[in-house]
Parts: C-alpha cells; structure tokens; sequence
C-alpha cells in the first residue's frame, strides 16, 4: 500500500482559495487511482474529486464540481485538490485516499473502495 500525507488545510474566509497537497510514498504510485474526501463534525465522510490512475479521467461530487480541481503528478507522486470560491459548508477534515486502479481510466466515488488513506488536514471556512 502507498503511505499518504496531506498538506495545505487552514482557515479562510468564504470565497477564498485553498490548495491541498497529498504525498505519497512509494513506487508504484502510477499505478494508483486517487480521491479526496471530506468528515465535517457529526457526519459521515463524504466522496469530493477521483482522478484516474494516468490522471486522463476525474469525477467530482455535485456539491464542488465547478469549483474544486483534482490533479496529479505522477513524476512527483503527489495530487493536488484546488479549492476554490469556499464556502462555509466546505469545513471539514480533508483526508487522501489510494487504490490500485484496475485501468489507466477507473476512478472511484465510495470510501469502501480506497485501502490507503492519510491523516486529514483541517479546512475551516469562515462566514
């Protein structure tokens, strides 16, 4: 499994930008499919961007699609989720997940599916 860490969490007001950096280790990060979710207090973690494993295919949640960007540089092992025009229901815990891809196309919207997972990074968006 590939270890994940997450960076780049921290308050701003509503309407502003973040960007979150997820780092992988290994060598075989080519290989893995990717996600973002968010867990906001009292709630289930919820699916937010997928990117495929060559990054050619993503899939966002209809609550962010329009202002959230998922991406990936394989040469570097890390994935990007661009946040922009925030909003206060976007605070939570961010968290990275991994999985083998079964193509260089799947990506995948269920947490189930991801077996790596980083340690969350704190967005707060203020009002």
């Amino acid at each position: 499994q590939v270890q994940l860490v997450e960076s780049g969490g921290g308050l701003v007001q509503a309407g502003g930008s973040l960007r979150l950096s997820c780092a992988a280790s290994g060598r075989t990060f080519s290989m893995y499919a990717m996600g973002w979710f968010r867990q906001a207090p009292g709630k289930e973690r919820e699916f937010v961007a997928a990117i495929s494993r060559s990054g050619t295919r993503t899939f966002y949640a209809d609550s962010v699609k329009g202002r959230f960007t998922i991406s990936r540089d394989n040469a570097k092992n890390a994935v990007v989720l661009q946040m922009n025009s925030l909003k206060h229901e976007d605070t939570a815990v961010y968290y990275c997940g991994g999985r083998l891809g079964e193509s260089s196309f799947s990506y995948y919207y269920s947490s189930g599916q991801y077996n790596s997972w980083g340690q969350g990074t704190q967005v707060t968006v203020s009002s």
